[in-house]
């Protein structure tokens, strides 16, 4: 269970830095978790293997324009804050650059309409602001605040929807459930006319994405937190497709913590929602999802240590050099993996 285990190297240029041309055209590789067997196809090819009668589980949270450029208003100096969590009435969770500058009481202006005043300060960048305006916070942050691209990615984002899934609709994430921004509204609609079920469910991406495991035995790893929504008719239809023993199949890593917690804790699916802190590495035993869409990942991560817990660590880590070997793009806006 050594983090390094979870290691490999990836040559820079294959870190994918923008969106491909059109939404849908990643390449797309397949892996049988079974037997370590490769395919290598294109995205539009994953109806291939759903089947009538199955379900794809989406996660329809939606990213906040969480990334904003301040000054104190005491000295002018330029403070950086990603939103992360809000915890109560306007009160949130943040990272902020840099945060020696700030003490209990800082003052931060973003613009005319939007201040934030620092309640406490936590270890590793964390600092509680109670965030003040007038009107619609969300206007107000589609209008001063940036996608929080994660720091790999260096080019400026000329569109701000190919940061978000097409069917993004709850606000509540500081990064995008990226397996998901493969798909178009055309290939789901397809999806739908072959049979699949397409069920929706909702986590918010939170702190955890911006944080690597830095610790060298990865049981001892303290997994972040993150609210999730499963509501009265995605329960049923997914009691409905185990019991007609057809396959769920999960978008991203987000789907799987939210169904993986659901069924941590029931003999089935229910409605629930609240926080799930579920840490899945191998040794874990999937009881909710059969197949997984997800994309390449980074090393050492808890995403890489998912996905491994799913097809091993050896067929996971095989499939990644065979991707480098054939120079797939990496990470949030790279290519796909179908796991089956």
């Amino acid at each position: 269970m050594k983090t390094e285990e979870y290691n490999y190297n990836l040559d820079e240029r294959l870190i994918a830095q923008s969106p491909s041309e059109t939404r849908g055209e990643s390449r797309l590789l397949v892996l049988d978790k079974s037997t370590g067997e490769i395919e290598h196809k294109k995205f539009g090819n994953v109806l291939d293997y759903l089947n009538k009668g199955d379900a794809l589980v989406i996660n329809n949270t939606k990213v906040i324009p969480a990334r904003l450029i301040g000054v104190k208003e005491d000295t002018g100096a330029v403070i950086e804050i990603l939103l992360l969590k809000n915890i109560e009435d306007d009160l949130w969770e943040t990272l902020t650059k840099p945060q020696k500058r700030l003490k209990v009481g800082t003052v931060i202006s973003f613009g005319e309409i939007l201040k934030g005043e620092v309640v406490s300060l936590k270890s590793d960048g964390i600092t509680y602001i109670k965030l003040i305006y007038d009107g619609i916070l969300i206007e107000i942050l589609e209008e001063l605040g940036s996608m929080p691209l994660p720091p790999y990615i260096h080019k400026k984002l000329d569109e701000k929807e190919r940061y978000q899934t097409v069917y993004a609709k709850e606000y509540g994430s500081s990064a995008a459930p990226t397996a998901g921004l493969h798909f178009t509204k055309e290939l789901l609609k397809k999806a739908e006319e072959k049979g699949v079920k397409i069920v929706t469910v909702t986590l918010h991406v939170g702190l955890g994405t911006f944080r690597p495991v830095n610790v060298s035995d990865i049981t001892k790893h303290k997994m972040h937190s993150e609210y999730y929504i499963v509501d009265d008719q995605a329960a049923n239809t997914l009691n409905q497709v185990r019991q007609n023993g057809m396959k769920i199949v999960a978008v991203g890593t987000t789907s799987v913590r939210v169904l993986e917690t659901i069924l941590s804790e029931n003999q089935y699916f229910i409605p629930a929602s609240g926080e799930t802190n579920i840490f899945i590495y191998p040794g874990y035993k999937y009881k909710g999802v059969d197949m997984l869409i997800t994309n390449f990942h980074l090393p050492k991560s808890t995403l890489l240590m998912l996905v491994s817990a799913f097809a091993t660590k050896d067929y996971i880590l095989s499939a990644y050099e065979n991707a480098i070997l054939n120079n797939y793009r990496f990470f949030s806006f790279g290519d796909a993996m179908l796991i089956k």
